[in-house]
């Protein structure tokens, strides 16, 4: 998902899988049009996730709303969780490959060191 290949180039996870659903990998420095391509595709999923939330407040608010519409609100918002979990798991894998800097970092109690 983020293996580094210790040349400077990373095993990224792009926001997209093959026909019978397996994962895709680019492997390069994160400059690349595959990588551009990823990162606008994933700036697209997130501004979906966004409006889907939004719909999703108005949708609930309405008693008026019938159960199709509710099942189809719940497959959309599955649809685009799971877009967003990729790219979690993408970035994540990601900041785990960076080497650590001389900078402050925050442990996971949450204090500065």
């Amino acid at each position: 998902m983020g293996v580094s290949h210790g040349n400077g180039t990373v095993a990224r996870l792009l926001p997209w899988t093959e026909a019978g659903g397996k994962p895709c990998y680019v492997v390069g420095d994160g400059e690349g049009y595959v990588s551009r391509l990823a990162d606008d595709i994933e700036s697209v999923q997130l501004g979906m996730a966004g409006e889907l939330l939004g719909h999703a407040a108005d949708i609930l608010a309405d008693h008026r709303v019938t159960g199709a519409e509710l099942r189809f609100l719940l497959a959309r918002m599955t649809e685009s969780l799971t877009d967003v979990h990729r790219i979690a798991e993408s970035r994540g894998a990601r900041l785990s490959s960076v080497p650590p800097t001389n900078a402050a970092s925050v442990s996971d109690a949450g204090a500065v060191r």
